[in-house]
């Protein structure tokens, strides 16, 4: 007896083309509303895209478990203000600095700390996540609690126009998504799928585990870092509490939310958790107890994520 073939929804899913989609509804965005207020919660939206694209390399891919991935976040945002307020540096000039210095944060902060699994791994970038922020908030460079203000944007002057920055911004995000789900397609990405299922057997096959998830802790940081830097191009300002434990956890829901190792399903995720407090403003005080009360029954509905990933191999 032959097996059913895939069904309508299932090849809907598949679709190469709905990441063309999806970028066109970006796109199209700004000429259905285009008011300051939406601009700047598109535009964080986008950013945050970028940052749960970043930790799915390092979470859905090869299933190591970062509680500290704001830690890149604040390197990178921290890394690109220093350089552009001190140095005078255009802000889109730093990117090169800042990629260095994420690979050298991720091969310090990964490099000893990868040797452990499981529950013993996410105490550890958490505590070198709170380690990034409270070093921040007591070096002079940083600008203490007060953080670092007077920003420039991402193109200088031609920036302040929140429609321009917005397009900017989502052409960036959208190669970095394309990039993170080629990787996940490649001979690389094939031996994170096998560490994440079985890391002891991906060993025994003759992968080298520690530099393989080594790889994608600082793919993942880099990642992190230039959504660090939108981040400061957009706010022109950032101090310690952008950088908080909240926002490591605010990441990891939308890549489980969405569909761990799902490049489509956690850039579905990134958007749920951006915008919907946004749109339950209107409950006032309860508003977060409505979304967290709608994340439980999705993940009840829903435990694999929104848009769960789907092997092509046979």
């Amino acid at each position: 007896m032959k097996g059913r073939g895939p069904t309508f929804i299932t090849r809907f899913l598949e679709s190469r083309h709905l990441g063309w989609a999806g970028l066109a509804i970006g796109l199209l965005a700004p000429f259905v509303i285009a008011t300051p207020y939406a601009m700047d919660v598109m535009t964080s939206a986008v950013v945050f895209v970028m940052l749960a694209v970043g930790l799915n390399i390092v979470v859905g891919y090869c299933g190591l478990l970062d509680l500290g991935y704001a830690a890149f976040f604040a390197v990178g945002a921290y890394t690109s203000g220093v350089l552009s307020t001190e140095l005078k540096i255009p802000l889109l000039a730093t990117v090169p600095a800042v990629v260095i210095v994420t690979v050298i944060a991720g091969v310090i902060i990964g490099g000893p700390t990868l040797r452990l699994r499981s529950d013993y791994l996410a105490i550890v970038t958490l505590g070198f996540g709170e380690i990034i922020r409270i070093t921040a908030n007591n070096l002079n460079i940083t600008g203490g609690p007060s953080g670092i203000y007077g920003i420039p944007g991402l193109f200088g002057d031609a920036s302040s126009n929140q429609v321009v920055f917005y397009y900017a911004v989502l052409i960036i995000v959208a190669v970095a998504v394309l990039l993170a789900a080629r990787l996940g397609r490649s001979r690389i990405g094939r031996a994170w799928r096998f560490v994440r299922e079985d890391e002891d057997a991906a060993e025994a096959m003759g992968i080298n585990t520690y530099k393989v998830k080594l790889a994608a802790y600082i793919a993942g940081a880099v990642w992190g870092g230039l959504a660090g830097v939108l981040f400061a191009a957009q706010l022109s300002a950032i101090s310690p509490a952008s950088f908080t434990f909240l926002q490591s956890a605010l990441v990891l829901m939308a890549v489980v939310l969405g569909g761990m190792g799902s490049t489509p399903g956690v850039v579905l995720g990134a958007i749920v958790i951006s915008l919907l407090p946004e749109v339950l403003r209107g409950l006032a005080d309860y508003r977060f107890f409505a979304f967290g009360v709608l994340l439980i029954i999705v993940m009840i509905a829903r435990p694999q994520g929104l848009w769960p990933h789907r092997s092509r191999e046979r």
